[in-house]
């Protein structure tokens, strides 16, 4: 990976989830929220933050959190620690 997030910051790849249904209604895909779970690709410089995350950490961070990046046809975000609610092991 060419990225390498500087400070407090981690490279997030959202994990897509699975196909949204309410009752016999599927919600097509125009009207799905973007999902706010992702994968730890690359972490930043800060110590504290290399150790309470690893790359491959699955992640729950806020609805708006992050500015997003495209990457060899991958989109990515960049999120400050701030924006990671929870990690999920």
């Amino acid at each position: 990976m060419n990225i390498q997030p500087i400070d407090d910051r981690l490279l997030i790849e959202r994990i897509e989830q699975e196909e949204q249904k309410v009752g016999s209604i599927i919600i097509p895909d125009t009207a799905k929220e973007k999902p706010q779970m992702g994968k730890v690709v690359a972490i930043g410089t800060d110590e504290d933050l290399q150790e309470i995350f690893k790359e491959g950490d699955s992640v729950l961070f806020a609805k708006f959190a992050g500015d997003e990046i495209s990457y060899d046809g991958t989109d990515y975000l960049i999120l400050s620690r701030a924006d990671i609610l929870a990690v999920l092991r």
